[in-house]
């Protein structure tokens, strides 16, 4: 199988396309591959039905996550419309029938039933995340398998939890075959993206272009390395060079993700302990 969008085709506005012309174009990108250019085409390594089935539990978790963030947002943005300001807790409905505007008057009916709407989604979401919470924490973990050995490992550095130690695994360490640093970059897509041409030159931001659940994650997991190890030689350097303004530590907090997914590998793969990172008890 070749992907369509890796087959190099004529960049003008009307351009002839045909099953004959593809063909051929096909033929000369193969041609060139097993001539020796490894840079026209890329192998995919594809997922076993197994190791593809083991994501779905953690993207589900996710997802939930996320649409139930999204429900306690709108909530709160409806109640900001009136100029409300209401704590989404457990008696959030209670505390809306009674509660009243700047003038005196309470909310209005319309708005009050898409409240109480909102907040029967949410508590849905809340419970289906409680159910998929329980899934999760019995699954077993067992050092027998490549996924088992690399969750109990991950699992052992301070600042990364089961959810983080799991969604690592099944999402990238536990079936990839990866040979370096670098390419592990590009698969989570923190890689530069550099821009050049003539006398023009500047930098256009990470790539994204890789698994974008695993950025999210290294991501959020980058913000708890800085709280639980405090004195690793990565806290220590992301202090040093980013921990100078708002601005400065949001883009700093992206190399230092890209730096700590290295360094979570090598762990994994071969036993190193990333400097002056501690372990859990």
């Amino acid at each position: 199988m070749v992907d369509s969008s890796s087959i190099e085709v004529n960049r003008r506005a009307r351009r002839a396309k045909t099953d004959r012309l593809d063909l051929a174009g096909l033929l000369r990108s193969l041609t060139r591959y097993l001539h020796g250019e490894d840079h026209v085409w890329h192998v995919v390594r594809v997922p076993s039905e197994t190791e593809e089935d083991a994501r779905h539990l953690h993207r589900w978790r996710e997802t939930l996550q996320q649409e139930r963030t999204r429900m306690i947002n709108r909530l709160r943005g409806l109640l900001t419309t009136q100029g409300v300001d209401l704590p989404v807790r457990a008696d959030f409905l209670e505390r809306v029938a009674t509660v009243q505007r700047w003038d005196g008057t309470p909310l209005p009916p319309g708005l009050t039933q898409r409240l109480r709407a909102v907040w029967a989604q949410l508590t849905s979401l809340t419970r289906q995340l409680a159910e998929v919470d329980a899934a999760r924490a019995a699954l077993p973990a067992d050092p027998a398998t490549t996924t088992g050995r690399w969750v109990i490992r991950l699992a052992t550095l301070r600042g990364i939890g089961s959810i983080g130690a799991w969604s690592l695994t099944t999402e990238i360490f536990g079936w990839r075959q990866i040979r370096n640093g670098r390419e592990l970059g590009a698969l989570v897509g923190l890689v530069p993206a550099p821009y050049q041409s003539g006398e023009t030159s500047h930098d256009q931001g990470i790539t994204r272009a890789g698994n974008r659940h695993v950025r999210r994650l290294v991501v959020q997991l980058a913000w708890s390395w800085l709280r639980y190890q405090p004195t690793s030689a990565l806290s220590r350097w992301y202090r040093t060079r980013f921990d100078r303004g708002k601005r400065l530590r949001r883009i700093g907090i992206v190399a230092l993700a890209r730096k700590l997914v290295i360094a979570w590998w090598r762990y994994g793969d071969t036993g190193i302990v990333p400097e002056g990172a501690v372990l859990k008890a």
